[in-house]
C-alpha cells in the first residue's frame, strides 16, 4: 500500500513539475498554472472527473481559448472578437455538468486577462457569457438549440458590455461584434464538436439522437432478423431512461445505450428465447456448457458488430457491462443436474467475463435488462407477483456484487425499483376478459345464413 501510495505521489510531482516547465517555456505567468492545477484537483475532489472528463481533455479544451486568445491579443484585434463562449458550450454538451463548465470560464477567463490593456472588461464579459451560455445549451438534444444559445449570449454580451460603461453607448461597431461573437461562437461549436467528441470518446446528446433513429442498420437488422431482441431492447431502453431520470443519470444515454446493448444476439438470434417461434428451444439437443458459450459469446459478438459499424464508443459500454460478470444461472443449474458423481463444475465457468458496470448508466441498464427478461417470463403477472421479482432480481444482483463499481446507492436502488414496478405493471398488467355479445353472434349467423340462401337462389337462377 505504501508503494502504491508512492508512486501515485511521484507521478504527481512529475506531471506538476511537467506543467510548470511548459508554462514557463511559453512564458505564461506560472500562478495561472497554479491556478490551473487547483482547479483540476478540485474537481477530483468533487468526483468530478472520469475517463472522458481527465486532466488531458480539460487541458485541450483549455488551450482552444488560450490559443485563440492569444492569436486575437497578438495580431492587435479588438477583444470583443475572442470567442468567450466556444469553450463553456463545449465543456457543458461534452460533459453535461455546468460545475466543470464554470471551471473552465473561470481558468481561461483569469488566463487571458494578463495579456490585455483592461483586463476588468474580458474577464467580467468572459465569466458572465461563460455562465449564461452552458445554462442555456446545458441538455440540448437539437443543433437548433444550440444556434439559439449563441443568439441569446450574444445579446448577454451586449447587455453586460452596457452595464460595464453604466449605459453609456460609445462606439456602436463593438456591441454589433459582440452579438455576431455569441451567434459565431456557436457556430464553431457546432463544426468542432464532432472532433471533440472523437478524441474524448464520448458522446453528446446531439449525436445519442442521431443514433436513436431507427433507420440505423443495426436497429433494422435487428427489427428484421430478431424482432424479440428488438421489442426487448426497446422495452428495457424505456425503463432505463426512466429510472436515470428519477435518480439523476443521464436518461437520454442509457435509453440509447439500451437500444444497442443486445446487438450481438443478430448472430444468433435463434438460440434467445424472445426470438424462438416454437415451444422447443435450440438447447434442448446441447450441452449446458455449450450453451452457455453460445449465450455468453453474444457480448463478444456485439463488440465485433460495434467496431464494424462504426458505433459510438459511449455505447460500447453498455454491450460490455449489461451482464457484468453475473451467473448464466439456468445453464450452470442444468450443468449441475447432469454432473456425474466425480466431475466437478466450476460456477466460475458460467460467469460472464465482465467488467461490471462502473456508472449509474450502465448499472440501470443492467437491472432492466435482468427484470424485463424475467417479468416477460412471469405465468402470473399480477402487480404483487412484479413487485416481488423486481426487489427480487435487484437484491440478487446487488448481493452478487454487480453494483459494486457504480455510483447507485441504496436510496437510488429504491427509486429504481418503484420506477420498474410501475412501468412494468403496466406493461404486463392483466386483461380482462371481456363476455361475448350473443347479439352480435347470432346476428352473425342469420346473416351468414341469409348469405347461404341468396348464393344458392343465385345459383339456381344463374346455371
Amino acid at each position: 500500500m505504501k508503494n502504491l501510495l508512492a508512486k501515485i505521489n511521484l507521478k504527481l510531482l512529475i506531471l506538476v513539475a511537467l506543467v510548470f516547465t511548459l508554462s514557463y517555456i511559453m512564458r505564461v505567468n506560472l500562478a495561472i498554472t497554479l491556478l490551473l492545477i487547483c482547479l483540476y484537483y478540485y474537481l477530483k475532489s468533487r468526483k468530478l472527473t472520469n475517463k472522458n472528463c481527465n486532466l488531458l481533455n480539460l487541458t485541450l479544451l483549455f488551450l482552444v481559448i488560450f490559443v485563440f486568445s492569444f492569436f486575437i491579443i497578438k495580431e492587435s484585434a479588438p477583444v470583443y472578437y475572442i470567442p468567450f463562449s466556444v469553450v463553456p458550450m463545449l465543456t457543458t454538451l461534452l460533459f453535461s455538468n455546468l460545475e466543470v463548465s464554470l471551471l473552465i470560464t473561470l481558468a481561461s477567463a483569469f488566463s487571458i486577462a494578463p495579456f490585455l490593456v483592461s483586463p476588468l472588461h474580458a474577464i467580467l464579459i468572459s465569466l458572465i457569457s461563460g455562465i449564461s451560455s452552458s445554462i442555456f445549451i446545458l441538455n440540448a438534444r437539437k443543433r437548433s438549440t444550440i444556434i439559439r444559445a449563441g443568439i441569446f449570449t450574444g445579446i448577454i454580451q451586449v447587455i453586460t458590455l452596457v452595464l460595464i460603461e453604466n449605459f453609456y453607448i460609445g462606439l456602436p461597431g463593438r456591441y454589433l461584434t459582440l452579438f455576431v461573437n455569441g451567434i459565431a461562437s456557436s457556430m464553431i461549436v457546432l463544426g468542432i464538436l464532432p472532433v471533440f467528441e472523437y478524441l474524448f470518446n464520448t458522446a453528446t446528446n446531439v449525436s445519442l439522437l442521431e443514433l436513436a433513429d431507427f433507420n440505423h442498420p443495426l436497429l433494422q437488422r435487428m427489427a428484421q432478423e430478431a424482432p424479440g431482441t428488438y421489442h426487448h431492447s426497446l422495452t428495457v431502453g424505456n425503463l432505463s431512461e426512466t429510472a436515470c431520470s428519477a435518480v439523476g443519470a443521464n436518461a437520454l444515454l442509457a435509453r440509447i445505450g439500451a437500444y444497442y446493448h443486445d446487438i450481438g444476439k443478430l448472430q444468433k438470434p435463434e438460440y434467445f428465447s424472445e426470438n424462438q417461434e416454437k415451444e422447443e428451444s435450440k438447447h434442448s439437443n446441447l450441452a449446458p456448457t455449450m450453451s452457455k458459450l453460445v449465450i455468453m459469446n453474444h457480448v463478444k459478438e456485439g463488440m465485433e458488430l460495434a467496431k464494424k459499424y462504426k458505433l459510438n464508443p459511449a455505447l460500447t459500454d453498455f454491450i460490455l457491462q449489461h451482464h457484468g460478470n453475473s451467473l448464466v444461472y439456468y445453464f450452470y443449474r442444468r450443468a449441475l443436474e447432469n454432473v456425474d458423481e466425480y466431475q466437478e463444475i466450476s460456477e466460475e465457468g458460467f460467469r460472464y467475463p465482465g467488467p461490471k458496470p462502473n456508472s449509474k448508466e450502465t448499472a440501470i441498464v443492467l437491472l432492466a435488462d435482468s427484470v424485463e427478461a424475467a417479468a416477460r417470463a412471469l405465468k402470473e403477472s399480477s402487480p404483487a407477483k412484479i413487485e416481488e421479482l423486481v426487489h427480487k432480481i435487484i437484491n440478487n444482483k446487488f448481493i452478487d456484487g454487480q453494483l459494486d463499481e457504480c455510483d447507485l446507492t441504496l436510496k437510488d436502488l429504491e427509486k429504481i425499483s418503484a420506477v420498474f414496478i410501475r412501468l412494468l405493471c403496466g406493461i404486463y398488467h392483466i386483461r380482462a376478459s371481456y363476455p361475448q355479445d350473443e347479439r352480435s353472434e347470432n346476428n352473425f349467423k342469420k346473416s351468414s345464413k341469409e348469405d347461404t340462401h341468396l348464393s344458392a337462389k343465385d345459383k339456381k337462377n344463374n346455371p
